[in-house]
């Protein structure tokens, strides 16, 4: 053979049985996802990509492995998720979920971009090229998310712009800024134009919008939304010509809700998504193999889940050779021990195996250097006790936050709380706690404050810097000496998570990596995060959500009703800062 062959010709002729394939498995269930059936067959891969699903046993290879009749199904792809929500870089992030069968994600990094801009997207670039899965990436739209924050970046169209080229990159990310969109603003309209004009994909961020603003979206050019909560939602996103994106993360949790609205008519209009999910879940459960194992579950006809987790992914991101086992495609593809679990037994990616009985076989690549604007990202002022206090001049009546576990949406209640010498105090018996977002990027001297209802502690703080989508510092509490500890040791470890009780800190997981990363391998991390969520037993015995995951999301003044910033209280549903006493 001319060893100046291509890779292309030699695939060519492998299918045509002139050379030997580089791999065959022999005897698969292979699934077909385009007619919905399963094909006793062998699967043959070479250079990188399957050249043949053979029926007939024909063909020759140099390595082969016997499924044994076990069902064989595409890699899957996550459609949308943000990797820094597992605190984990890409790279990490990689080998815990590839033995899971998740061998493609396509990411936004708009939360470090909110901490470190077009540094933070650059990093996340190059750490991806690192890991042993597919990682895509949705450039940041909304850089703050709204004008009503103060983030650690401002990303204009011209910022995204030199991004548009890098061979990863498929599109502008959810675009959550939606007055910007229906008022027709310039800058956005140029990210989104800027967008379009080289045949990229926009997403949406559809939370709480009408079937009129949906319009406005649509005519604005967005072509996906992962925000339904409702199966009316998604049918009228589907109507309207979208994408849509089923979501089951750890905080919102959607998936059984939205699966009426997917028939087999419409079925090609959907497809799964995480956006936010923890290491602990990540590891233990994985991420789309476990929407499918859901959708299942739920009644979907496994072939049809397996559609929407593959195929129906890839064309929505226009991967054109992926999420399907068939000539042509690249050869990533699971072996699974059992369907209705999706529990994988065997993971190859382009063609090599990767992982096995829930094990990554690749070693590890050595990590990108981190800059140090990254990792020195946390800027909090020392505080005292008068900056955490809440004033309250005519009486008792709050606006308050109210949570809704495992959702990221709140509610605005209006309620007395109690009032001492003109000032809020928190109440345990009363689960009326003060919450602080604390601006951490510029040392602007910006400190939101805020009374919730739903966390349930019944002593101690907790802070953090993962706030979505500013990234302030957020701390908790039932009582200001607490919550001040838990700034400081924000402060000391550059950010994390941190569970503080009667002056004590009972545990911490440090983030240095903008914040949002830690910089310490998985297995550690997730030891760290069970001490973590042990810790928080101790403040609320009952806790049966997960507590920092729900908050995090408390200062995104994206997501109705109501929201705490670092320039304070915001209703999300009339647009606009309010008072925490109630005028």
């Amino acid at each position: 053979m001319n060893p100046q062959i291509t890779s292309r010709q030699r695939r060519i002729l492998c299918s045509q049985k002139k050379v030997k394939a580089d791999f065959i498995l022999r005897n698969a269930q292979v699934a077909d996802v385009f007619n919905l059936q399963w094909r006793m067959a062998d699967v043959v891969v070479s250079e990188e990509y399957i050249v043949a699903i053979d029926p007939d046993g024909q063909f020759e290879a140099e390595y082969e492995e016997d499924a044994q009749g076990r069902y064989v199904i595409p890699g899957l792809i996550d459609g949308h998720i943000h990797i820094e929500s597992s605190m984990l870089t890409p790279s990490e992030f990689s080998r815990i979920l590839l033995p899971h069968g998740i061998t493609t994600v396509i990411t936004d990094p708009h939360e470090i971009a909110n901490v470190s801009g077009v540094n933070g997207i650059q990093y996340m670039l190059d750490n991806a090229e690192n890991a042993a899965m597919d990682i895509h990436v949705m450039l940041p739209s909304s850089v703050p998310s709204t004008s009503f924050e103060n983030s650690g970046a401002v990303l204009e169209a011209k910022n995204l712009a030199p991004f548009l080229t890098h061979p990863d990159v498929l599109g502008l990310a959810e675009v959550m800024d939606f007055p910007a969109v229906l008022e027709a603003n310039e800058k956005m309209l140029a990210k989104i134009e800027q967008t379009e004009s080289t045949k990229r994909i926009i997403d949406g961020h559809g939370a709480g919008l009408s079937p009129q603003q949906i319009r406005g979206y649509r005519a604005a050019g967005i072509q996906t939304d992962h925000e339904c909560v409702t199966a009316d939602e998604a049918r009228n996103r589907v109507k309207q010509g979208m994408y849509v994106l089923i979501r089951e993360g750890s905080a919102a949790k959607n998936l059984r809700a939205l699966l009426p609205a997917v028939t087999p008519t419409n079925a090609h209009r959907f497809l799964f998504c995480t956006d936010d999910k923890h290491l602990d879940e990540l590891m233990q459960e994985g991420s789309i193999n476990y929407d499918i194992a859901l959708a299942i579950e739920e009644g979907m006809e496994p072939l049809q889940a397996i559609q929407l987790a593959t195929l129906n992914a890839a064309n929505c991101y226009q991967l054109l050779h992926k999420g399907a086992l068939a000539e042509g495609f690249i050869a990533d593809f699971i072996l699974l021990e059992d369907l209705n679990s999706c529990e994988p037994k065997t993971v190859w990616k382009n063609g090599k195996k990767v992982a096995e009985h829930g094990q990554i076989l690749q070693k590890k690549q050595r990590e990108n250097y981190v800059p140090t604007a990254i990792m020195q990202s946390v800027n909090i002022p020392a505080l005292t006790e008068s900056d955490l206090a809440i004033p309250f001049i005519n009486g008792s009546k709050a606006n308050v936050i109210e949570i809704q576990p495992n959702q990221i949406m709140t509610t605005k209640l209006i309620a007395d709380v109690t009032v001492e010498d003109g000032v809020f105090i928190p109440s345990v018996e009363n689960d009326m706690l003060k919450l602080a977002v604390i601006e951490r990027h510029h040392q602007l001297g910006n400190i939101g404050l805020g009374i919730t209802h739903g966390f349930g502690l019944r002593k101690g703080a907790v802070a953090t810097t993962v706030a979505h989508d500013s990234h302030n510092a957020l701390v908790l509490g039932t009582n200001d000496e607490d919550m001040l500890l838990a700034v400081e040791a924000l402060q000391n470890m550059q950010g994390g998570y941190v569970v503080v009780a009667e002056g004590q800190i009972l545990s911490a997981l440090p983030l240095p990596v903008a914040g949002l990363m830690t910089d310490q391998p998985a297995p550690i991390a997730k030891k760290q995060l069970y001490e973590l969520h042990e810790a928080l037993l101790q403040l609320n015995p009952d806790l049966d959500f997960h507590l920092f995951l729900t908050l995090s999301f408390i200062s995104l003044p994206v997501i109705p009703d109501i929201k705490l910033t670092d320039t304070g209280l915001f209703d999300v549903v009339n647009f606009k800062h309010i008072a925490v006493e109630v005028e």
